[in-house]
């Protein structure tokens, strides 16, 4: 029985997947994002080890309300395909003992040849695309995207069923130019049921200073429910033309 590094869980989450689910936050992450709320789970070597059992333990108590509002269990991180035959595991117990459905909320940092097993065992992955420039998105994470745009293609060409996330960031990731390069390339993607565009917001900051470390976007404010919505807008203008494009060679 493969353990996982845990870094915390949550027994009622309503934003991170279908219906009511058991949010469980993975230890780990490659990359290192200015606006993460979560620093503290970079460290791969910290958390708590615990068992599938451990984890089934805690979601047992729990499976009727899962059950009843559509919901189940919703992996994260961190980065949860750095521990890809744990949360596989976890995943197929899962569905074996109650049905439950399982989603994988993810930055895509992951070579597809290492995620197999767990992805056959995943219902929805949540796939976060961060930034659509290469150097950009290096500027934000610390790592480029060529690994995260081949990680949503290959789940296109698997036929994974994928809500996309977009963190609007101002003056960071809501250029008209980005976002409909983004919504060109999920126009291009089979399997995207929906598209979320999640406002920026500094609930995390405090964690950065609790480790010592400066806040990058200090100053950075939230975007208004009017940007959200232009941002959507954009998005969706790049999505019809990315689909466009898409029948336009295959009748070619």
């Amino acid at each position: 029985m493969h353990t996982g590094r845990i870094h915390s869980l949550e027994t009622f989450g309503t934003v991170d997947g279908p219906g009511i689910r058991f949010v469980l936050f993975l230890q780990g992450c490659a990359l290192q994002c200015r606006y993460c709320h979560n620093p503290d789970s970079w460290d791969t070597q910290a958390g708590e080890l615990r068992s599938v059992d451990d984890i089934l333990r805690e979601i047992e108590p729990y499976v009727e309300y899962y059950r009843l509002s559509g919901g189940g269990i919703t992996v994260t991180g961190g980065e949860p395909t750095l521990q890809a035959p744990f949360v596989a595991e976890l995943f197929r117990a899962c569905k074996e003992r109650w049905g439950l459905h399982t989603a994988l909320d993810s930055s895509g940092f992951c070579e597809p040849s290492h995620a197999q097993a767990l992805l056959d065992a995943t219902d929805l992955v949540l796939l976060d695309l961060k930034r659509m420039d290469r150097d950009a998105h290096r500027e934000l994470t610390s790592q480029p995207n060529d690994r995260i745009l081949r990680f949503a293609k290959h789940l296109s060409a698997r036929g994974t069923k994928m809500w996309i996330r977009r963190v609007l960031i101002p003056g960071w990731t809501d250029g008209a130019d980005e976002l409909l390069e983004l919504g060109r390339f999920i126009g291009g993607l089979e399997g995207v049921e929906k598209v979320e565009v999640l406002p920026y917001h500094r609930m995390g900051v405090y964690k950065w200073h609790q480790l010592g470390k400066a806040y990058p976007l200090e100053g950075v404010m939230e975007p208004g429910p009017e940007e959200v919505a232009r941002a959507g807008r954009l998005i969706g203008q790049g999505v019809e033309e990315g689909k466009r494009e898409l029948t336009l060679m295959v009748n070619t």
